[in-house]
């Protein structure tokens, strides 16, 4: 009924119709038990009598003034029993779907019809009858009373949920601005580097080439090797690469992977117990990788700090596999891990949006966006045997 609702009044009007034309078909509605009317009369004002309600939600009102003004040819006939139901279904209908204002007016029509009729008809059950009308009409506003303020409710609910969405979705979408922009800060130094790289190595190369052709021939390496980094992360910025709101934060050297047991010392002073575990093959890897891997382990222990609980433990797993590192950051927590459970994320370099269902704040939305930066994926969830974990695959090789 609710997600097709004209299809549903069509079916109801359909057998109540019926209903009326199997009594008329039987005798029924005869006082003597005979038809009183030919069925080519009788059964077209059936037929009318309860197509509007067909219409009932999507045009009440017209529907219920139609179905009024054939009611007083179906009544006067005494054709059967839909006039009636037809009718209590239209002020219910107003009442829901319009208002209690334009229901009012409907009452009144349908009270006014009904004492001519009473007076017309000069019936001896007259009291009764009308009691009888009036309570099922005060039967059907306060049931369309009822459902029209639950309805109002669910579209009021309908419309906070929509609005939070949407401040949730710009607020995602504000986080995601900013982290890029941070990002795209981080790697403007990294890019600096390399050029500055580039320039000595050259001065180098120039003074050596006369003298010391080998020493040139490294230096030239060297900067071949720089500068292909450097497009790399180049095209990375670019790509990246937000307006500059004018922020004049101070540039300072950028931490990477050898700045891991460092970070590690400082969570443990912290009070969170980290085991660290990293290669040693770990000094060629470029700058916005090292830089990347650095900033994913220290939001995870971050997050380990915050949200696993006292007495939680953490772990960190740096492993180098041909051309990928991979970062494993797992803690033993029984915190706000827990109550995430079953979420994930998964994020690579796919031109696909990356689907985030953790509820999180703008840590893992930067961590993601870090993965993504480097054709990386990034997977969170709860661990295989209790708490937290966060793994991360990178590229070790840039292209450019």
């Amino acid at each position: 009924m609710r997600a097709h609702p004209m299809a549903g009044d069509t079916l109801l009007a359909v057998i109540l119709g019926l209903l009326d034309i199997l009594l008329f078909l039987s005798g029924a509605v005869s006082q003597e038990g005979t038809r009183t009317h030919p069925w080519f009369v009788a059964i077209p004002i059936d037929v009318l009598m309860v197509a509007p309600l067909a219409f009932r939600r999507k045009s009440p009102l017209w529907s219920a003034y139609a179905v009024l003004l054939i009611s007083i040819v179906h009544t006067s006939l005494l054709l059967g029993v839909s006039s009636v139901v037809a009718l209590a279904m239209s002020l219910y209908s107003i009442v829901v779907y319009v208002g209690r204002k334009q229901g009012l007016l409907y009452l009144g029509a349908l009270v006014a019809l009904n004492t001519v009729q009473t007076l017309t008809d000069q019936s001896t059950s007259w009291f009764g009858e009308t009691l009888f009308t009036l309570f099922g009409l005060a039967l059907c506003w306060t049931l369309g009373e009822f459902v029209g303020a639950r309805r109002a409710y669910d579209e009021e609910v309908e419309a906070r949920l929509h609005l939070l969405e949407t401040e949730r979705d710009q607020a995602t979408r504000i986080a995601v601005a900013e982290e890029r922009s941070r990002i795209a800060r981080e790697l403007h130094d990294v890019v600096a580097h390399s050029v500055s790289v580039m320039v000595v190595q050259a001065d180098g190369a120039s003074l050596a080439l006369p003298t010391n052709p080998d020493l040139a021939g490294r230096a030239l390496q060297t900067i071949s090797e720089t500068g292909r980094g450097a497009l790399g992360e180049l095209r990375r910025l670019l790509d990246v690469l937000r307006n500059d709101d004018g922020d004049s934060e101070p540039r300072v050297p950028q931490p990477d992977a050898s700045a891991l047991a460092d970070l590690t010392e400082r969570m443990r002073a912290a009070g969170v117990p980290v085991d660290l575990e990293v290669d040693d093959d770990l000094a060629d890897l470029p700058a916005g990788v090292s830089l990347g891997l650095y900033r994913i382990v220290q939001e995870s222990l971050t997050n380990t700090l915050k949200h696993a609980g006292t007495g939680a433990r953490a772990e960190v797993r740096v492993r180098r596999d041909g051309e990928t590192v991979e970062v494993l950051v797992r803690d033993d927590g029984a915190g706000r891990a827990r109550q995430l459970e079953g979420a994930s994320v998964n994020t690579g370099p796919s031109k696909k949006t990356p689907r985030l269902s953790v509820a999180g704040g703008n840590g893992l939305i930067g961590m993601r966006e870090r993965a993504h930066v480097y054709g990386g994926t990034l997977e969170v969830g709860p661990a295989p045997a209790g708490g937290w974990q966060v793994r991360a695959v990178l590229p070790v090789r840039l292209t450019p």
